[in-house]
C-alpha cells in the first residue's frame, strides 16, 4: 500500500470570484484526494492529501485553471499526512493579510444567456443572471475576501433554490456572490425624468419603446449609468449632442452582435475575438463614408467608429425585446436591426454618475427618464476603450488588475496627472491601476479622485510607504499627493511627465536596463520650466536624461493655442517669413496674433508633438478650433487613412547636432497647395522617417538600439504602424505600451515605478 502524502499550496492571482474553490474541489474528488481548499488574504489556500500518482496529477490539471482566473505564483510546500483524514472540502475563508487580486467585471456568459432566453427557464428574462463565470466583481465589492457580506449584495438574502446552488460545489453558481433570481435578487425599475416611478408591467418592453420613439434614457449598468438613445435616429444623436454640450466628440455605439456590426465598421479575426471577450470593450475600428452619412452625429470627420457588445443581461434583453422575444440564443448570430448609441451619462468631463439620486440630480435636463435597479455600485467603473491592441481608456473588464512589475519594492501610491487621471498602488512586484478617473478640470472629479484613492486603499488593503505625482505643482493630483504624504510624513516623489511615460513602458515590459525613450504627447512640465511634448530620452529606471526635443513652436495665447490651431498656423507662417499669406488666408484677426508673436507676448514656446499635429491641419485647412482634445489629429489621420499610403518629403526635417528635430520645412511644404488628404498622408510619412532618424541619431552617442514608445500621440495608429515597421526592419527593439494606456491614463503606472526605484534621500 502507497503510504499517502500530503501537501501545502498557496496560490496567488486572479483566483476568487472566479469558481476557483469549486474547480479544486472537482480535481480533487476526481482523485480521491482528501484536504481542503479555501480563500484567504493573499489567494488561495489548498492543503491535499493522497497518493504520489494522484497528487502529481493533480497539480498538473491545478494549472489550467478555470476561463476567468489567472495563477500568479504557485508554492508547494510538505507537509505531514493526516491520520484520520476526511474527504475533500471546501473550507470557510481564512484570514491574513490581504494580497488577494480582485477580479474585474465581466460579460454574461452563454450558459447563463441560455437562461435568460429560455421561456422554460426560473431565470428567463432576469436582468441579473450570472454565475461564477460571469457578472460583477470590482464593482460591488467593497472589501476582500471576495464574499457575499463583503458586497452589495449582503442585503439580498437567496431563497432556497438560489441557496441549494450557492452551496453546491458541483453548480456553477457555488458561492457565485452575486447569484440571485427573480424571487430573492435585484429588480428593475423605470423613472420619468423627476426620478419618479413609472408602474409598467415590463420595464425592458416599456424602455425599448420610449427609445424607438426617440428619448435619451439614463440606464444603470455595471460600473455607472450609461446615456442610450436610438443611434439612427439622427434628431435624437443631436438633441443629446445638445443637451452635453458635446459638439463633436464621437459616440460609441452597440450592436446585439458581430453579425449587426458587419454593416457598420470593418475587422480582422483579432478584433472581433476582443470584442466578444469577457472584457467587452469599446473598441474603435475603421468605419467607411458611407457608413459615416448612415450614422451622421455618431463619429463626425473620424475614420473609426466606436463598437461594443452587450455585456449585462439587461443590454441583451433590449435586443431581445427589439427581436420579438425569440426563444434560445440563435438570434445572437443572426443580424439585427436595432442599433444603440451608449455614452457615460455625466454632464461634460465629469465623473459618471453611479446612483439613483446623483442620477436624478446630474442628469437634469438631459435624459428623459431613468431604467435603474436596487443593487448598489460600490466603484465607479466607465468602459474600456481599445484601438487595436492599445488601450486609450483602461478600465471596465481589465481594471483593477494587477499588472506585473520586474522586481518587488515599497508599497507605493502614485497620483497621475492633470488628463485622464488614474491613479496607482503597488504591492511587492503588482501595480494596481485604478479605472479612468478623468480630467481634474472640475471639483467633481476631483472628489473623484480622493473616493477611488481612498476605495482602492480599502479594497486591496495597501499602506503607502512611498507617494508620487507629476513634476507640476499645481495640478490636483500633486497637490493631493503633497497632503496626503505630509499628513503621514512620507517621501513624496516628483517625476517628470515623459520619463513618466517611457517608466510605464518599461514596468510593464519588465525592462531592467537603459533604453531609449520616444514620448510624444500634448503636454508636460519639463525639468527646465518648459512646455515639453516632443522627448528624446534615456531612461535608466529613476534616472532620466534629456538627449533632444522637437524644434519648439510659438503658442500665441498659451493654452488658447491647443484650442485654436489656426493660430499655430499664423505662427508658422509667421516664422517662414510669409506674412503676406496670414493676412489672406486669416483677415483682420491675424493682426494681435502677429503683434504678440513679433513682440514675443504671451507667445511661450513649446516642443509639443501634439501642437505639431494641430500646427499641421491648420496650415491644410483642415480645422481651425479643437472642440474636444485630439480632434485636429484624429481628423488629420482620418484624411491620411482615406488618402491611402504616400510618400514621406526626404527634405521635410532638419536634424541638429544638439539633437533639435526640426519639422519647420515640412509644415512649409504642407502650407503650399497640396491637398489634405495628400497633406496628411505625407506628414505621417514624414514625421515616422525623421522620428526614425532621430532615433538613429540617439543610437549613435549612446549605442542603445531599444527604444520605448510612450506618450498619447501613440495612439495614432498610422504613425505608430509605420514607425515600428521602419525601426524593426532596422534592427530596433521596439517597446510600446500594451497594459495601460500610452497617453495619460498610463502615468501614475510610470510615476509609481520611478517612485520605487528612487533610493530614499
Amino acid at each position: 500500500m502507497t503510504t499517502p502524502q500530503r501537501r501545502a499550496i498557496q496560490i496567488s492571482g486572479q483566483v476568487q470570484g472566479v469558481g476557483f474553490r469549486p474547480f479544486v474541489y472537482r480535481l480533487a474528488v476526481a482523485r480521491r484526494l482528501s484536504g481542503f481548499v479555501r480563500n484567504d488574504g493573499a489567494g488561495v489556500t489548498i492543503e491535499i492529501q493522497g497518493t504520489p500518482a494522484a497528487l502529481n496529477d493533480f497539480l498538473r490539471a491545478l494549472r489550467q485553471p478555470p476561463p476567468l482566473a489567472r495563477i500568479d505564483a504557485l508554492d508547494i510546500s510538505e507537509l505531514t499526512p493526516h491520520q484520520m483524514e476526511p474527504a475533500f472540502v471546501i473550507a470557510a475563508s481564512g484570514a491574513g493579510t490581504i494580497s488577494a487580486d480582485i477580479t474585474p467585471d465581466t460579460a454574461v456568459c452563454e450558459d447563463c444567456l441560455a437562461e435568460l432566453f429560455d421561456p422554460g427557464d426560473r431565470r428567463y428574462r432576469y436582468p441579473f443572471v450570472n454565475c461564477t463565470n460571469c457578472g460583477p466583481r470590482y464593482t460591488i465589492t467593497a472589501a476582500l475576501p471576495y464574499d457575499r457580506h463583503n458586497t452589495s449584495m449582503a442585503g439580498f438574502v437567496l431563497c432556497s433554490a438560489c441557496a441549494r446552488e450557492y452551496h453546491d460545489p458541483d453548480d456553477r453558481r457555488f458561492h457565485a456572490q452575486p447569484n440571485a433570481c427573480p424571487v430573492c435578487g435585484p429588480r428593475l425599475s423605470l423613472r420619468d425624468a423627476t426620478g419618479a416611478s413609472i408602474d409598467v408591467d415590463d420595464v425592458i418592453a416599456a424602455a425599448l419603446e420610449r427609445l424607438l420613439a426617440g428619448e435619451i434614457l439614463a440606464i444603470k449598468g455595471l460600473g455607472g449609468f450609461h446615456l442610450v438613445c436610438d443611434a439612427q435616429n439622427t434628431a435624437t444623436v443631436a438633441r443629446l449632442r445638445r443637451r452635453k454640450q458635446r459638439d463633436a466628440k464621437p459616440f460609441a455605439v452597440m450592436a446585439a452582435n458581430l453579425a449587426s456590426l458587419a454593416r457598420w465598421v470593418e475587422g480582422d479575426e483579432a478584433d472581433r475575438q476582443r470584442l466578444a471577450s469577457p472584457q467587452r470593450p469599446i473598441m474603435l475600428l475603421r468605419h467607411d463614408l458611407d457608413s459615416d452619412r448612415r450614422l451622421p452625429g455618431i463619429a463626425p470627420g473620424l475614420a473609426h467608429l466606436g463598437v461594443m457588445l452587450p455585456y449585462t443581461p439587461l443590454h441583451y434583453l433590449l435586443f431581445h425585446e427589439a427581436a420579438g422575444r425569440p426563444a434560445g440564443t440563435r438570434w445572437l448570430t443572426q443580424p439585427q436591426p436595432l442599433l444603440l448609441l451608449m455614452t457615460s451619462a455625466n454632464p461634460g468631463g465629469e465623473p459618471l454618475v453611479i446612483d439613483d439620486e446623483e442620477a436624478t440630480r446630474r442628469l437634469q435636463g438631459i435624459a428623459d427618464g431613468f431604467v435603474t435597479h436596487n443593487r448598489a455600485i460600490l466603484a465607479r467603473c466607465e468602459d474600456s476603450v481599445v484601438t487595436g491592441h492599445i488601450f486609450i481608456r483602461r478600465a471596465r473588464g481589465h481594471t483593477p488588475q494587477a499588472i506585473r512589475l520586474p522586481q518587488a519594492g515599497p508599497p507605493t501610491l502614485a497620483l497621475g496627472g492633470y488628463l485622464k487621471n488614474t491613479l496607482c498602488l503597488t504591492r511587492d512586484d503588482r501595480a494596481y491601476l485604478s479605472p479612468h478617473i478623468g480630467s481634474l478640470d472640475n471639483a467633481a472629479t476631483c472628489r473623484a479622485l480622493e473616493e477611488a484613492m481612498a476605495h482602492l486603499q480599502d479594497i486591496l488593503r495597501i499602506t503607502p510607504e512611498r507617494v508620487a505625482h507629476d513634476l507640476h505643482p499645481d495640478f490636483p493630483s500633486s497637490r493631493l499627493a503633497a497632503t496626503y504624504a505630509a499628513e503621514r510624513d512620507l517621501p513624496c516623489i516628483a517625476v517628470q511627465h515623459h520619463h513618466a511615460h517611457i517608466a510605464a513602458v518599461a514596468a510593464e515590459h519588465g525592462l531592467r536596463e537603459p533604453v531609449l525613450g520616444l514620448a510624444l504627447d500634448g503636454v508636460g512640465l519639463g525639468t527646465d520650466g518648459g512646455i515639453w511634448g516632443g522627448e528624446l530620452l534615456r531612461v535608466d529606471g529613476a534616472h532620466c536624461e534629456r538627449l533632444g526635443h522637437l524644434r519648439p513652436l510659438p503658442l500665441p495665447g498659451g493654452d488658447r493655442a491647443a484650442r485654436e490651431p489656426w493660430r499655430l498656423a499664423v505662427a508658422v507662417l509667421h516664422l517662414l517669413g510669409r506674412n503676406a499669406e496670414i493676412d489672406r488666408r486669416f483677415g483682420a484677426r491675424a493682426t494681435v496674433i502677429q503683434h504678440m508673436l513679433e513682440r514675443r507676448i504671451n507667445t511661450p514656446e513649446t516642443s509639443s508633438a501634439g501642437r505639431l499635429f494641430d500646427a499641421a491641419a491648420a496650415v491644410l485647412g483642415v480645422r481651425e478650433t479643437n472642440d474636444y482634445e485630439g480632434q485636429t489629429a484624429m481628423e488629420l489621420e482620418a484624411l491620411a487613412h482615406r488618402h491611402g499610403p504616400a510618400r514621406p518629403l526626404a527634405a521635410g526635417f532638419i536634424l541638429h547636432d544638439d539633437g533639435v528635430l526640426d519639422l519647420l520645412p515640412l509644415l512649409a511644404a504642407l502650407a503650399g497647395d497640396m491637398e489634405p488628404g495628400q497633406g496628411a498622408a505625407r506628414f505621417h510619412a514624414t514625421l515616422a522617417l525623421a522620428l526614425g532618424e532621430w532615433l538613429r541619431w540617439a543610437s549613435d552617442r549612446t549605442g542603445l538600439k531599444r527604444v520605448a514608445l510612450g506618450g498619447g500621440c501613440f495612439l495614432n495608429r498610422l504613425l505608430s504602424a509605420q514607425l515600428q515597421t521602419r525601426l524593426e526592419t532596422a534592427g530596433w527593439q521596439v517597446w510600446t505600451a500594451r497594459q495601460a494606456p500610452p497617453n495619460d491614463g498610463g502615468l501614475s503606472l510610470g510615476q509609481a515605478w520611478v517612485a520605487m526605484l528612487t533610493k530614499p534621500a
